[in-house]
This record gives C-alpha cells, structure tokens and sequence, in this order.
C-alpha cells in the first residue's frame, strides 16, 4: 500500500464522512508506485476484455472480470483486497462494518474507455445478481500515467443530476489515485466525454473497479432491489433563445437523442422480458393450481 494510506485511519476516515455530495474520499499514492507499474505493465489490451454495452452494442469500454488472469500484479491485487486485513481497513476507514469482497467481480475488474466514451450520471445496481448481497461500496484505482482535465473523463459525483441545484465535485483519474465512495439510491456518478487531442487519440483511460457489499442493507437507506438507473444530461447552458446552431450543435443533439433512444430501448427490452415472464407464470403449474383452489374457496363459500 502506499504512504498515504499508510499514513493513519483517522484522517482518512474523517475525509469520507465528511465529503459532499455524499460520502467519499481521495487518496493518491495508493498502491506503491512499483506495484500500480506493475498492474499498468499487465493491463489487457482493449480486445480481450467485454465491449459489449447495456444496449447489446460494441462500445468503447472494454472490461475483463477474470483479474487473476490478467498477470502476476493484478492476482497479488486480488489477494490483497480479499483479505480480512484489508477489509477491515476498508470498514473502519468507511464506518460500514461486514464488508464482503465480490469473488465474482461482477461489473467490476479492468476497466478502459477510449476516446468518444462518456458515462450518464447514474446509481449503480444495488445487490448483487448472484447472492443475496447489498451493494455498500465502489473503489476504483486510476492507472492513467498522462492525463489532463481539459481531455474529460473525470470522475463527477452529483447530489442529483436531475435538478438545476445539482453539486457536482469533479476527481482527476490521475495515475495510482483511488476513489472510495458509499453507493446508494443518490450516490449519482459518471463522467463526460473523452476528447483526447490528436496526437493522442491511441490512448485510454484505464482503472480498477472493485465492488464490496454486506449481507445485510443498510436500515436507513433500503431500497428494492433494482438495475443501474441513468440520467440523461441535459442540454447545455448554452442552447437558448438566439442560438444559431452550426455542426457540432447538431452533432451533440443528434448524440443527445441517441443516448435518451438507447436508454428508452432498454427499458422497453426490460419491460418485454418481464410481460413475458409473467405470462409463462400464468400459464403454470403453480397458477393452474392456484385457481382450482379459488374455484374450491369459492365452492365452499356457498
């Protein structure tokens, strides 16, 4: 681990209860900088990993799960952030005690998106699709030895991007720099568009995404289990009355509308696939069952 994380757990703790707009904290240096080498040296190439986004599409984020495959540095990761050492860290620097380490990296793993990709602030999916397991945590490592803000891709944290009062704080993914934050029904999160400069348009922003959860919810904020939900941005600031619109203004709309069509699409695959998983349940064993015993309730009755 590295010195800031080294450095003491109270200081690191208070940082995260503190933070807006919602529980979270910044720590640079978090691996020993031999070590975050070491895990950038064995990075997948883009190819390898999942590319295939919530809308069934090839994008430009690429994925790869299997992080022990990966190299010797991403399996001494693994068999770091799995131990009871290391989860009792994460516990008492975060105050949520019971953490659980995701065994299957479901969402999580390598993480690269290259120029052009963007993420819609959104609340990730609550429990875990594999065990009974609540969400609690998102801890993300950036492993970016060159990046400027100007270029995009920065991590934003809103209070709730669908007002005007929306608060946003804006982290840098700068190389070996973690971010730690509650997840939640409003920990809304994403970033804009990646613009990279010409010169540089072979690069990618790259990170480790890990997940970690409890048995049991959080009494305060429970919520019924539920997939990511996303909000479209609005337009910017700038379209108002007056606007003389020249190609790149069309060519946000058109990139505006085509993000809100592909969000609308899934949940209408969603919605199908419930209907029809309903009508097979009408059609069962169990509901045939069902209604022989109201035929028989109502038969006595009489």
């Amino acid at each position: 681990m590295g010195a800031q994380v080294l450095r003491g757990l109270e200081p690191l703790a208070q940082d995260f209860a503190g933070a807006a707009p919602f529980r979270h904290v910044v720590i640079d240096g978090f691996f020993a900088d031999a070590f975050a080498r070491r895990l950038l040296a064995e990075f997948p190439v883009f190819e390898r990993g999942n590319s295939v986004n919530e809308n069934g599409d090839i994008g430009l984020k690429s994925t790869v799960e299997g992080v022990r495959e990966l190299g010797g540095a991403w399996e001494e990761m693994d068999t770091l952030v799995r131990s009871r050492g290391f989860l009792e860290w994460l516990e008492r620097t975060t105050g949520i005690s019971g953490l659980l380490y995701d065994p299957h990296y479901f969402g999580g793993g390598s993480h690269e998106n290259r120029n052009g990709q963007d993420l819609d602030p959104h609340v990730d999916f609550n429990r875990h699709p594999l065990e009974p397991w609540h969400r609690r945590l998102n801890l993300i490592v950036y492993l970016n030895p060159e990046w400027d803000a100007a270029w995009g891709g920065n991590l934003e944290l809103h209070s709730d991007p669908r007002f005007e009062g929306d608060r946003v704080s804006t982290i840098e993914p700068l190389f070996n720099r973690c971010v730690i934050f509650e997840t939640h029904d409003y920990s809304w999160h994403g970033f804009r568009r990646i613009s990279l400069p010409k010169d540089r348009e072979s690069m990618s922003r790259k990170s480790l995404a890990l997940y970690f959860y409890t048995r049991e919810a959080p009494k305060a904020r429970a919520a019924d289990p539920h997939s990511t939900i996303y909000v479209d941005r609005p337009l910017p600031p700038n379209y108002a009355p007056g606007l003389l619109l020249d190609t790149s203004h069309v060519g946000e709309l058109r990139t505006l509308l085509a993000r809100r069509d592909q969000h609308l699409q899934r949940l209408y695959r969603d919605l199908s696939r419930l209907e029809a998983e309903c009508a097979a349940l009408r059609g069962s064993a169990l509901e045939r069952i069902a209604h022989f015993a109201r035929r028989a309730l109502r038969a006595l009755g009489r």
